[in-house]
């Protein structure tokens, strides 16, 4: 980082070589904690609730589990892509940085905006909600505003529904933000040990699954007939795709904090293909488990609310079991929560020392060396999300908004490798930025034909972003120029 994007060094500063160095991010994280970073960001609810919609589009086993490697491949994929540009720079950024240095500020402005508005508050809201609701589960919790549950903003918004769950939820997102802002250690510390004990009790599962030999419970569902064979198998796996890609997305997150990870050009991607393969065996192996204890055609049945891992372990350990899955549930929660508020603010201060966001968020804490303004927009924008209660809208266009993007990371990189900017010998390529541009195509087309509504709002929600890129950039030509002047 260049002491012109540093807001804590005075500009023009007769004095400055005698001034004290200026702040940096602390560059302190190894191979191992980016690899448990990716994973937290990776497993998380979606390991545990998709298998019911998956059944439900290919009432198949063997189509299910397919469906889970092809969405892994395809987020491998996106690895090998991001592992191309990630020669490109050192810097924190992720996705933004790649496409800021291939096509310029006006891409990646919209990818930090769309980031900012949708895909990382919106998602850290949601994962708090969820959270908290899984907590509820277990422990009831208090609701003080319920005399005011009925009151409505506009007709629409209803702040105090749920009041319990929400101040729960923001207490999280307080927390959490809290114990990274004190430090990047502390953050990794406790990261990495969320991250090992979400792995360890999902491998327990696993295990208790693949030797299980009762007999299967299915009191509570009624068996669905199959109907692969009037629809086409190919539009089955998409759809069923669809559903796994909420359970690998996040994957990238990691690239965001480029700043701080040791190595990033190499530790990056290394950090993200093994994050992916480790994640695609735990995900095909727990459902494999799941789809072993309770039949396909059940779990097509599941209501939209439940949770298939709570209804598997019931089965395997009565009321025991499903109190270990509703714990796992919310470690699992709790650990992605915790990488997305890490990582999403390493974004914004990117954004922010390349005078695209506001100034304030490039600064970084002279004791904890954190981004602790960017750190604090995320959280304050996340929080207002949970008690607007829109983020279920807002994250059903997520995937929609990270494909549009995905398919500019792919391009990107072509066009870097066929301009000479990226020398270094590449893996899979050009296979794996051909896929990944092509499958991303299709999935928006096919998100605009399905599911208009949202894909509209994902697109809208993106150009929105087009009046600030245009203010910042008037407002950084205006400085440049005066700049010049003075000099």
């Amino acid at each position: 980082m260049s002491d012109r994007h540093n807001p804590l060094v005075p500009a023009n500063n007769p004095g400055a070589n005698n001034a004290p160095a200026p702040v940096r991010l602390d560059r302190s994280l190894g191979l191992v904690t980016a690899l448990l970073i990716v994973a937290n960001l990776i497993i998380g609810s979606g390991a545990f609730k998709k298998i019911a919609p998956m059944s439900a589009a290919l009432m198949d086993k063997d189509y299910i589990l397919l469906a889970w490697v092809l969405a892994g491949i395809i987020s491998i994929f996106g690895a090998f892509t991001m592992a191309g540009l990630a020669s490109l720079t050192t810097e924190s950024g992720g996705i933004y940085e790649y496409l800021r240095l291939s096509f310029g500020n006006l891409f990646s402005f919209l990818y930090g905006w769309a980031s900012f508005l949708v895909i990382g508050s919106a998602g850290i809201a949601a994962l708090a909600f969820i959270l908290s609701e899984s907590f509820n589960e277990l422990i009831p919790l208090p609701n003080p505003l319920h005399q005011w549950q009925h009151v409505t903003v506009g007709n629409y918004l209803q702040p105090f529904a749920n009041g319990g769950i929400k101040i729960f939820a923001i207490t999280m997102i307080l927390l959490l933000s809290w114990i990274n802002f004190l430090g990047t250690k502390k953050g990794e510390r406790f990261n990495n040990i969320v991250t090992t004990a979400k792995i360890a009790g999902i491998l327990l599962l696993i295990v208790a699954g693949l030797f299980y030999t009762g007999h299967v419970q299915t009191e509570n569902t009624t068996p669905v007939p199959s109907n692969l064979n009037s629809n086409s198998l190919a539009n089955g796996l998409f759809t069923a795709m669809l559903s796994a890609f909420w359970a690998y997305d996040g994957w990238y997150c990691v690239g965001f904090m480029g700043g701080e990870i040791k190595h990033p050009q190499k530790n990056i991607p290394i950090a993200i293909i093994a994050g992916i393969g480790i994640s695609m065996i735990i995900f095909v192996l727990l459902n494999a488990v799941f789809i072993h204890v309770i039949p396909v055609q059940s779990l097509a049945s599941l209501d939209e609310n439940s949770v298939a891992g709570l209804e598997v372990a019931k089965i395997i350990g009565g009321n025991t079991g499903a109190g270990f899955i509703a714990v796992l549930l919310i470690i699992s929660i709790l650990g992605s929560l915790n990488a997305n508020i890490a990582t999403y603010p390493r974004l914004y201060f990117r954004m922010a020392e390349e005078k695209f966001f506001p100034n304030r968020a490039a600064s970084i804490h002279p004791r904890y060396k954190t981004p602790h303004i960017a750190m604090l927009y995320s959280m304050v924008l996340s929080c207002i999300m949970v008690v607007s209660g829109t983020f279920d809208l807002l994250t059903n266009i997520i995937i929609v908004v990270e494909f549009l993007f995905f398919m500019l990371l792919g391009s990107a990189l072509i066009k870097m490798k066929k301009e000479g900017k990226i020398t270094a010998r590449l893996i899979a390529y050009p296979f794996a930025p051909v896929i990944l541009i092509v499958f991303s195509l299709c999935l928006v087309i096919n998100s605009i034909l399905v599911q208009p509504v949202q894909a509209i709002a994902g697109i809208t929600c993106t150009l929105s972003g087009l009046p600030l890129y245009f203010y910042y950039k008037k407002r950084n030509r205006i400085i440049s120029q005066n700049t010049g002047a003075v000099g």
